[in-house]
């Protein structure tokens, strides 16, 4: 059984290299701490339970998990909306990755844009 230092010391959130053509190169993205996740998604569960309309989902992953060459994140809350304005084939190509590192389903996506 793994010890609490193992686990502690575990490197267990992976980067991945997307190509996005569209944009000219490619860009970074990584997986989210489970702090960072649930923030990103308690916070579209409460825009929604307060009759917002939560839109820009895709967006919103992807700001939160591109990443620069040292690790820190590329986009701001307030950069969501014109990442939301790019290229849906582009930022689809960027979300997959996000998905794939960050496990979640498309049931996940349904339950935030559910208004």
């Amino acid at each position: 059984m793994l010890t609490r230092d193992q686990i502690f010391a575990a490197n267990d959130t992976p980067t991945r290299d997307v190509d996005v053509p569209e944009w000219g190169g490619s860009v970074r993205v990584r997986t989210m701490s489970a702090r960072d996740r649930d923030a990103l998604e308690f916070a579209a569960l409460a825009a929604r339970d307060a009759g917002t309309t939560v839109d820009n989902v895709r967006a919103r992953y992807a700001a939160a998990c591109i990443i620069d060459e040292k690790g820190e994140q590329v986009f701001t809350e307030e950069d969501v909306a014109n990442l939301g304005n790019k290229s849906a084939a582009a930022l689809d190509r960027v979300y997959q990755a996000v998905a794939e590192l960050n496990a979640i389903s498309p049931s996940d996506i349904e339950e935030l844009a559910k208004n």
